[in-house]
């Protein structure tokens, strides 16, 4: 099945990220740097310190998980020790001779062996699996962030291009005002609006720019970059390009529930869990095997040395764990309970999952049924303003309907953008609900 979604069309295919974008620019002039959007997840990614701490611990864990024979390694042990013996009140008292030193080394060596041994070196090795899921989450969670700021920087780069475009047809519409009142064919207060109209218009769009050049230094900062004018100004590169995205919920569950990072992780839990639980009957019901070597060395001023190594071998069957009601036997039934308590959320944690697919693919058909009709709402509205100016030129229409209409097309615009905003980032929660690539889309020049 083939995903239908969001398309980022590519303006400069091939370029590095933050490459010029006219060739030979001169010195003088303020660079233009082009920025994609892999590029930006690529940034961020090495920039979040989150995500670092969480590499640090998955390099921890792969660590441990490399050495599992750490495990069998028995304890070892060395010592030496000098020793001093002399008469203090009795005999010829305290007196330094050479046959009084004494000096020992002794070496140990350990080695316990527990029925839950295995066990703990699978619990080492799913806790490995753990942290790297959680690594991954966390990195597809930061890509989907970027995307989501990137999708809606390009929004407002749209939304000022109409209102610069909705500027100049006010400065154009002023200009033609302007030399009818010259010649007598229109009023001084028609004239007047229009130079309001320009004004609220530049307004706007200062305000939108304002607006637009504060998130893109947040958007920056995230991706380490302290101002905007260290990189010249930026330009995003991209377009969006909204696709109806069909699919049934019940196919999608089936084949891409599994792969949910929540729900890997449950069940994750859940093997650890069984592992764990099976580390505490072996530990607690199995005997357990005992080595031990020793080695002692002594010798004293006189040039007299013995040595002596020991061993010891001990097996021990734990007997209390097979009673019911003490302690072991209760760590056991603990762990039992934490099992089945995992499974419930497991149960609990996919409900919750395909209702949450469920829903967003219904919200995503309704979505597009409702950007068709503020497709076509804006369009209407267009042509609406283009009658009525034209009606305004030959004086069967005044300046106020003219502005009404104007200002509905402003509006409808303003709310189809909005919605193809909402329908993209909608799309993206669904491919995170589905632990899908959300920049995995087809590309189209732009």
């Amino acid at each position: 099945m083939v995903l239908r979604m969001v398309v980022i069309g590519v303006l400069l295919g091939g370029l590095p990220w933050f490459c010029p974008l006219v060739p030979g620019i001169s010195e003088e002039a303020v660079p233009v740097w082009i920025l994609s959007l892999d590029k930006a997840v690529e940034a961020a990614t090495a920039q979040s310190l989150s995500l670092q701490k969480s590499a640090i611990d998955l390099s921890t864990a792969q660590y441990a998980a490399t050495h599992l024979w750490s495990e069998l390694f028995p304890s070892l042990s060395a010592s030496a020790g000098l020793s001093y013996g002399t008469p203090l009140f009795t005999g010829q008292g305290f007196q330094l001779e050479q046959g009084g030193l004494g000096y020992s080394v002794s070496a140990g060596l350990n080695l316990s062996l527990q029925g839950g041994l295995p066990s703990a070196m699978k619990i080492i090795q799913l806790a490995y699996q753990g942290e790297l899921l959680n690594y991954e989450q966390a990195r597809q969670q930061l890509a989907i962030q970027v995307t989501k700021t990137f999708y809606t920087l390009l929004t407002d780069k749209n939304r000022l291009a109409f209102l610069k475009e909705t500027l100049d047809l006010a400065e154009k519409q002023r200009e033609k005002s302007r030399i009818a009142f010259a010649y007598g064919l229109t009023g001084e207060l028609s004239y007047l609006q229009t130079q309001l109209s320009v004004e609220t218009a530049k307004l706007e769009l200062s305000k939108a720019q304002t607006a637009y050049d504060t998130a893109l230094g947040e958007f920056l900062l995230l991706l380490g970059y302290e101002q905007t004018g260290e990189t010249g100004q930026v330009v995003l590169e991209g377009t969006l390009v909204i696709q109806p995205w069909e699919a049934d919920p019940e196919t999608l569950i089936h084949q891409y529930l599994a792969q949910r990072p929540d729900i890997l992780s449950m069940r994750q839990q859940i093997e650890r869990l069984r592992t764990e639980e099976t580390r505490t009957i072996l530990n607690t019901r199995a005997p357990s095997v005992s080595l031990s070597f020793q080695w002692r060395g002594n010798g004293d001023g006189s040039g007299v040395f013995s040595d002596n190594l020991s061993g010891n071998l001990s097996l021990s069957i734990p007997l209390d764990p097979w009673i019911p009601g003490t302690k072991n036997s209760q760590a056991i039934t603990t762990a039992g309970a934490a099992v089945e308590k995992a499974r419930l959320d497991l149960k609990d944690t996919e409900h919750t999952a395909m209702s949450q697919i469920r829903s967003l693919t219904a919200n995503l058909r309704s979505s597009w049924d409702s950007l068709e009709i503020a497709r076509l709402r804006a369009e209407i509205a267009e042509r609406t303003y283009t009658l009525t100016e034209q009606g305004f030129q030959q004086g069967t229409v005044e300046f106020l309907e003219l502005e009404d209409t104007r200002s509905k097309w402003a509006e409808s615009r303003q709310q189809l953008m909005d919605g193809e905003l909402a329908y993209a980032l909608m799309i993206l929660d669904l491919e995170a609900a589905l632990n899908v690539d959300g920049r995995n889309m087809e590309q189209h020049d732009n």
